[in-house]
Parts: C-alpha cells; structure tokens; sequence
C-alpha cells in the first residue's frame, strides 16, 4: 500500500501543468539532440544546467532526465535511416536498422524502436520504484567509512567498464580527483590549487567543467569530422509492424529489457553496454544468426530496449545512493547540488515529492515519446539535412551564455575554454572523459567523508576493513579492480617475453 500511496504523490506531482510542460520540453529536446549525430545527451545536459538554476528543482529534474531517456529514442532515428547513430548506445541498431531500411521498411524499423523503448521504459521505471525505497532505507544506515568505500566501489568501476586503455582511464579517474581538490579546504578553511584567483575560492565551476570537457570538446570534435549526411529516406511509409514483426519482437524486446535494467545500475555507462550486450545475446539464441546484419528485427529490437532500460534504472543510484552510474548522472548530481539538494537517501525522506515525481515522469514521459515521435518523424528527417556548421556557433553561444549566467563570473568562460580544449585533447589521446567527470564529482564528497570517518575514528584506519558493510564494499572494488587488470598484465607480460625471444 505505501507503494501505491507513493506512486499517487509522484504523478500528482509530475501531472501538474508546469511540470508536465517541462517533462514535454525535455523529451522534444532529448529527441531532437538524439536525431542531430554529434552533440549528444551529455553536452546537451551540459549545456543547459545554467538554464534549470532559474526553474523549481522538480520541474529542472523532470527536464533534465527527459532529455536523456529522450535522446535515447532519438538516437535510433539517425542509426536507422543513415546508418550514423546520434548516441553511443544506438551505435548497434545501426547494424540491422539501417540494413532494413535500405530494404524499403525504414518506417516498421524506426516504430519497432519506439515500441521496444516504450515496453522497456515502462518496466525498469517501475523497478525504479519497487527498487528504490528499500535501497534507500538501506543507504540510511551507512556511515562515513561506508559512503567513503561505496564512491571507492563506483570509481573502480568507471574504470573498469570504460572503453580503451585501464591505464588511461585510472588516469582521467585521478585526475578528476584532483580538480575536485581546488577551492578552500572543507576543515582548515585554507585555499587550495586556486592560483590566487579568489574567483576559485569556491572550486572550479562544475557547469563549467562540464560543458567544457563535453559541449566544446564534442563541438570541435564533430568540427573536424563533419561529414556529408545522405538521409536514405526522405518520406517514411508503413510505420505499423506487421503481426509477423510483433512476433519476432516479443522475446528480444523482453531480454533487451531484463539486460538493460541490470546493467543500467552498474557505474560507467549502462545503456551502452547494455546495447552491445543485447545484441551479442540475441545474435547467441537466434536460430537465424545469419539474418544479423541483414536487417533482424532481433537486431533492432532488443538492443532499442536495452538501451532505454539501461538509462531508465541508472537513476536507482542516483537517487537512492547519491552515486552516479555514469556522466548524464553526475551532470543529475550537479543539478541537484545547483538548486541546494543534497543527492543520497535523505532525497527519499525529506523531500519525497521530488524524489516520486521524478519516477512518476518517467512513466509519463515515456507515453509522450511514443506518442510524439512516430508522427513528427517526418520533421526529423528533415533536420538531419541541417549542416552542423550552421548549429555550431548557436550552440557555442548558448553555451557562453548560460556558464556566465550561473555566476556572473568570467572566470567560468576561461575555464570553459580551458577545458573544452583539454577535452578535445583527450579525445585526441583516446582518453576517455567520463571518468574525469566522475571524479571530480565525487572527489569532494570521497575526500569529505575520508576525513570525516578518520576523525571519528581518531585516526584508525583500520575502522574501514572493521566495518562489515564499508569493508564489503572495499572487497568489491579490489576484486573488480584485480579481475580488470590481470587479462592486461597477462597480455603486457606475453608481449615482454616475446619481445625477449
């Protein structure tokens, strides 16, 4: 019965005429930045944290999280119609997608997404709910050597489930780290790394970081390898699957659904992995692995599901544990802590309105992409004639505008500039940033209640392995961390010993 009793408060909250206009804003954008290849729901997100300071915390929320489920429908429009996925996690539906459209059912392909997406929305936004109130009273009993050990876990985690190089990845994980470290000491009240500046006294703008290591460094990126868009279609047909679809459907979009909600929780990016891992089942279980690449429904349907459900429940530690599971999620954190929330299990209890609202959206946001996207497909395909050359400098302005806008402060455009550089120079180095983001989120908060439990510890260490809880979370990151690294030194060392031969 609490359940229920919860559920009505949310959508009571979420149906209120502002909140659903900013749930409607947020899906339309996550759609139309899913559609355009190359800017993505991270720099989007990025890009519009100054704008959510000015709006009531539920409502920013609201929009914000219906940009990135959003752009997950989005991202499937591109991938299909001109092989070019506008998100990372639709980079597989481009494989059978596309392949069906070239075989003239473009229309059952982009509305065998929607509908998968849809199902898997609709189920992890509810395991959202059943899930959530039990980890957060859970999360209640954790104290700092807990806390401290969790953001351990998540961070040992970006690392192993980035992409390239653990080596680099521990090294953007460090980094972050690091940055997070600039501003006044939280117990001595003594500046740190600040240079001087006494703009800085406070620490590096995280809205600033973030548009810069996402927004400009994606915008230079894309700069640099635009490419002539050759949209296959340009009238989509036939958008009702036939009974035989529905049936070839069914059971990927059922797995694509369970994967992605597993996966989704995991830190480091689950909507990606869940995508790929989808694929990699379907293609294992189907009697017709060579239909793969040839445009399988399977291909499209369960990867879709996936990728949605992956993004749906990446929100369970966000809201129940204040850890975020990926880059969209720490840009989540640093809305919260913008409108003055804490992120962690309080959420739950002190302001339950907002933490029921955001999952009751889900549900409605959900409906609003199905219903919204299969008819204005037609206007997305005629956006993706657009030249990125023309969106570029709008969206570079935008971005000026609303970093100055959080502060005031001009400081925050140099290091937007600074860092949209040093993001550029990442890519270029195939460095991966999300684990630099991660970091710098949840340095300040790692290194808070580091100190925090050693002081009430009066100094033992030891007070981390002690702690049944904080020294089971510890035993989790070192085996995570041993079961990444040891396929590397094998590999490292069987180099060695053939270079010696």
């Amino acid at each position: 019965m609490e359940l229920f009793h919860n559920l009505a408060l949310g959508f009571s909250t979420a149906s209120s005429l502002a909140n659903l206009f900013f749930c409607l804003i947020g899906v339309l954008l996550g759609t139309l930045i899913g559609v355009l290849p190359g800017i993505g729901a991270t720099a989007t997100i990025a890009m519009l944290l100054p704008i959510t300071f000015q709006l009531e915390p539920v409502s920013s929320l609201i929009m914000l999280a219906g940009i990135y489920y959003g752009a997950q429908y989005g991202g499937s429009t591109t991938a299909i119609l001109i092989n070019m996925p506008g998100e990372s996690s639709s980079a597989v539906t481009a494989i059978d997608g596309y392949q069906m459209a070239r075989k003239g059912r473009a229309g059952a392909a982009l509305a065998i997404a929607a509908l998968g997406s849809f199902f898997a929305g609709t189920v992890s936004t509810f395991l959202v709910a059943v899930f959530a109130p039990p980890l957060t009273k859970i999360a209640l009993e954790f104290g700092a050597a807990e806390y401290f050990s969790l953001m351990v876990v998540g961070l040992v985690s970006s690392i192993a489930l980035a992409s390239g190089s653990i080596v680099k990845a521990l090294a953007m994980v460090v980094l972050g780290l690091l940055l997070g470290l600039v501003g006044t000491d939280i117990y001595s009240g003594a500046p740190r790394f600040t240079l001087g500046i006494r703009e800085y006294a406070d620490g590096l703008n995280f809205v600033a970081v973030a548009v810069g290591v996402f927004g400009i460094a994606e915008i230079l990126r894309n700069l640099e390898g635009e490419k002539n868009r050759t949209v296959l279609i340009t009238k989509v047909t036939g958008l009702l699957p036939t009974r035989d679809d529905f049936r070839k459907m069914f059971a990927p979009v059922v797995r694509g659904t369970i994967i992605g909600s597993a996966l989704g929780i995991l830190p480091g990016g689950g909507a990606i992995l869940a995508a790929f891992a989808s694929y990699t089942v379907e293609k294992r279980v189907s009697k017709t692995p060579q239909e793969f690449g040839h445009g399988a429904i399977a291909g499209v349907a369960g990867p879709e599901s996936a990728n949605n459900a992956g993004a749906q429940t990446s929100f369970i530690p966000l809201l129940t544990l204040g850890i975020p599971a990926n880059p969209v999620m720490a840009l989540m954190v640093g809305a919260m802590i913008i409108q003055g929330i804490v992120p962690g299990p309080n959420v739950a209890t002190e302001q339950p309105a907002l933490f029921w609202g955001i999952i009751a959206s889900m549900w409605i946001g959900n409906l609003m992409l199905v219903v919204l996207n299969l008819p204005l497909i037609g206007l997305w395909v005629k956006l993706l004639t657009i030249p990125y050359y023309v969106l570029f400098p709008i969206i570079m302005a935008f971005c000026s505008i609303g970093v100055y806008s959080v502060n005031s402060n001009v400081y925050d455009l140099y290091a937007v500039a600074f860092f949209g550089f040093l993001g550029y120079a990442l890519v270029k180095l195939r460095c991966e940033p999300a684990p630099l983001l991660l970091g710098f989120v949840l340095g300040p908060l790692l290194e808070e209640n580091l100190r925090r439990a050693m002081i009430l510890s009066r100094g033992d260490p030891s007070t981390f392995v002690t702690r049944p809880i904080s020294a089971t979370l510890l035993a989790i990151a070192l085996v995570v961390l041993v079961v990444v690294l040891l396929p590397s030194i094998r590999a490292k060392r069987e180099e060695v010993f053939q270079d010696e031969e």
